[in-house]
């Protein structure tokens, strides 16, 4: 059974639309989108937002307990030139309490906070 990485891969690739598109209009970079690829679990907020822009609905590609149950959520911030950043989710992290499982959960939480970084930059102070 594929995980949810290659689900959505699969997804993208059969709506013919180019992964150059999607990672523009969702304000991601390029590795950001190929490391959700290799994920066994991705944030329902990144899976909505990629189905918004293919035209895909992922609601029965996905079973409920592979998504998380209490995702941690992070209030709206408002930078200094008023535009305020949207709350970010971050993604699933298994019970697992195995050292492996840990690593696992922290580096899934970090990639997610150098993400958000990485999109308030961009609102700040635009793209390059």
């Amino acid at each position: 059974m594929p995980h949810q990485g290659e689900i959505l891969q699969e997804a993208i690739k059969s709506s013919g639309i180019s992964i150059t598109r999607i990672v523009e209009e969702m304000g991601i970079t390029r590795p950001t989108i190929y490391r959700k690829f290799k994920e066994d679990t991705i944030d329902y907020n990144f899976v909505k937002r990629v189905g918004d822009v293919i035209g895909h609905n992922f609601a029965n590609d996905f079973t409920v307990p592979q998504q998380s149950s209490l995702p941690f959520v992070t209030p709206p911030v408002s930078v200094t030139n008023r535009t305020s950043v949207t709350p970010r989710v971050t993604p699933p992290v298994n019970a697992d309490n195995s050292l492996p499982g840990q690593l696992l959960a922290l580096q899934t939480k970090y990639i997610a906070l150098l993400e958000a970084y990485n999109e308030l930059l961009l609102k700040v102070y635009g793209p390059r």
